[in-house]
């Protein structure tokens, strides 16, 4: 495995600049929250160390991975979000509906970023089970939450430039 004993969020946090006027917002998964809970601890901490202000990051809760889209868009229209960080965990199981919440999911998410020509970030872990998600959610190879609040970090700084 190319990822065996790798971490994989080894990242700069370094203020950005420009990111204290960012409006970030993190649309997370109640499903599976043992592990969507670690990502959106990761990415809020990732935001805070990078300059974004407490009271410019908000956190909505979507039943399932599959509601993400749907999430992000409202956190970018109804929030005033500049950028959306969509964290899930999806784990296979014996039928193909992992395939189909995957990909929904992931289609969802980047046609918002699209329609609103604003960064919305895939940190959906597709796992194909628990311990690979726990090993990409604070374990052996980092966060994936971290990731993906450093990619909406620098798009945002990015589309700003």
């Amino acid at each position: 495995m190319a990822t065996s004993n790798q971490n994989l969020s080894d990242y700069d946090l370094s203020p950005v600049e420009g990111a204290e006027r960012m409006r970030v917002g993190i649309a997370v998964s109640e499903w599976n929250s043992e592990i969507t809970n670690n990502l959106l601890q990761g990415a809020r901490e990732a935001l805070l160390k990078m300059g974004v202000l407490e009271e410019n990051i908000v956190v909505r809760h979507a039943p399932g991975s599959f509601e993400l889209p749907l999430v992000a868009e409202w956190l970018i229209e109804g929030a005033g979000s500049d950028g959306v960080v969509a964290l899930g965990s999806v784990i296979q199981g014996e039928t193909r509906h992992f395939e189909f919440v995957c990909n929904a999911t992931a289609q969802g998410i980047m046609q918002v970023g699209i329609k609103h020509s604003a960064p919305v970030i895939f940190g959906v872990l597709t796992d194909d089970n628990i311990e690979q998600a726990r090993a990409r959610s604070g374990g052996k190879h980092g966060n994936k939450g971290v990731e993906c609040a450093v990619a909406a970090v620098k798009m945002i700084a990015l589309k700003w430039e």
